[in-house]
C-alpha cells in the first residue's frame, strides 16, 4: 500500500470514528486481531519490519480499551463456537501472535499475563527447531549494512546503490516482493547466496528471534494459552505443488502435536494474504484436520456460519497506526464490507 493509499485509508477510518459509526453500528460476532513483534522501540531510519510491530505499552494501552468498550476476550476454540451460533449480545476479540518470535515470551507475555487474556499463537515448527530461515531478516540486515548490494536475480546479476533510508526502504520493499513470489527452494537458494556475500549468518539470525521448545513449552501450560500451527517452514504455499503443501499443513500438525503433547486444531496460513495461499489450501486445511485457518485479510468474523471457518479474516495491527480511535473503528467492523455466506465451506 502507498503513503497516499495508507493517508486516505486512516482518513476513511477517522471520519468512521468521528461520525460515531464505531459507536452505533457494530457489525459482525467480533474481531480476530493479528499481532506479529511487540518489542520497544528500536533506533535508527531504516526499519522496513516496523509496520509489524508494536509496543508492550500499546498492547497493554488497547487490551484496556478493549475491556472498555466490553469485548469479550477469547481463544480459538470460542471463536470457532460463535463463528456458526446465534450472536451474543457482546462481541469478541480473539489476540493471536503469528512466527513464534522471541519477543513474545519477554515482552508481551508479561502483559497478557498482567490481564489475565487468552491468546493464540501460531507456530512453524522449524524455528523452535533452530532450521527455521527467517530470510527477511537477513534482507533487513544486508540492506541495513551494505550501500552497494549484488544479488543473482533469476540468470541476472543485478547491482544495486543504495545510501538514502529511502533508497533502502525501496531496495527491501522490491527483494521481498521477488523474494516471497518464488518457490521456497529458490528463496532458499536466493537468500543463501545473498547473506554468504556480506557475511550474514543467517542460521544465528533466525535462532536468535525465534522462541525456543522451553519457552514454547512454558506457554503452553498457561491454560490461556491456546497453540496453533504455521506450517514447518512457514513457506508462501501458493507457490508450491499441492502435495508439497498439503505435507508441509500436515507435517506441521503432526510435529507440534508431538511436542506439546495435545491436539492442534488450529492454523495460520504462512504470510496470510490473498496472494499467499489459494482455495485449495483452505480445503487442504479441513482435510488436514483442522477446526479453523485464519489469514492475514482483513475483516470481521460473522455468526451463523457466514464466515468460513478455515478462511477466516484478521485485523492486522502494526506500528504505522499507533491509535485507539482506529482499533475501536476496525474491531467494530463498519470499516469493511458485510460479509458473504460462503457456501458449502463453513464449518
Amino acid at each position: 500500500m502507498s503513503s497516499d493509499d495508507r493517508w486516505l485509508e486512516r482518513l476513511r477510518l477517522e471520519l468512521a470514528w468521528f461520525t460515531g459509526q464505531a459507536a452505533l453500528r457494530s457489525r459482525g460476532a467480533g474481531a480476530i486481531l493479528r499481532f506479529t513483534h511487540v518489542r520497544p522501540r528500536r533506533r535508527g531510519a531504516f526499519q522496513p519490519l516496523r509496520e509489524h510491530e508494536i509496543t508492550p505499552q500499546f498492547l497493554d494501552r488497547a487490551i484496556r480499551a478493549l475491556k472498555r468498550w466490553r469485548y469479550d476476550f477469547v481463544g480459538m476454540d470460542e471463536v470457532c463456537r460463535r463463528a456458526v451460533t446465534l450472536p451474543e449480545k457482546r462481541r469478541f476479540v480473539a489476540l493471536t501472535f503469528d512466527g513464534a518470535n522471541k519477543d513474545l515470551i519477554s515482552f508481551a507475555y508479561p502483559v497478557l499475563v498482567r490481564h489475565a487474556v487468552p491468546f493464540t499463537i501460531y507456530v512453524p515448527t522449524a524455528f523452535p527447531d533452530g532450521v527455521g530461515e527467517a530470510w527477511w531478516l537477513g534482507l533487513e540486515q544486508v540492506i541495513a549494512r551494505e550501500s552497494r548490494i549484488s544479488l543473482m536475480m533469476g540468470q541476472k546479476e543485478q547491482r544495486f546503490v543504495v545510501t538514502g533510508n529511502a533508497e533502502k526502504q525501496a531496495l527491501f520493499s522490491h527483494l521481498e516482493s521477488w523474494l516471497r513470489a518464488l518457490p521456497p527452494a529458490d528463496v532458499s537458494a536466493a537468500i543463501a547466496d545473498l547473506c554468504t556475500r556480506y557475511r550474514i549468518d543467517l542460521a544465528a539470525l533466525s535462532r536468535a528471534a525465534s522462541m525456543d521448545w522451553e519457552d514454547l513449552a512454558r506457554l503452553a501450560a498457561d491454560p490461556l494459552v491456546t497453540v496453533g500451527s504455521a506450517t514447518v517452514n512457514y513457506p508462501v504455499l501458493a507457490n508450491m505443488k499441492d502435495t508439497a503443501a498439503l505435507r508441509e499443513l500436515t507435517m506441521g500438525k503432526a510435529v507440534a502435536e508431538a511436542a506439546f503433547h495435545r491436539e492442534i486444531r488450529h492454523l495460520a496460513f504462512p504470510f496470510g494474504d490473498r496472494a499467499s495461499f489459494r482455495r485449495s489450501h483452505v480445503v487442504m486445511a479441513e482435510e488436514a484436520g483442522f477446526a479453523s485457518a485464519v489469514s492475514a485479510i482483513p475483516g470481521i468474523v460473522d455468526a451463523e456460519g457466514r464466515t468460513n471457518l478455515r478462511a477466516l479474516p484478521r485485523i492486522s495491527w502494526g506500528g504505522r497506526v499507533r491509535s485507539l480511535r482506529m482499533l475501536r473503528v476496525l474491531v467494530s467492523g463498519v470499516a469493511f464490507a458485510p460479509v458473504k455466506p460462503t457456501g458449502s465451506l463453513t464449518s
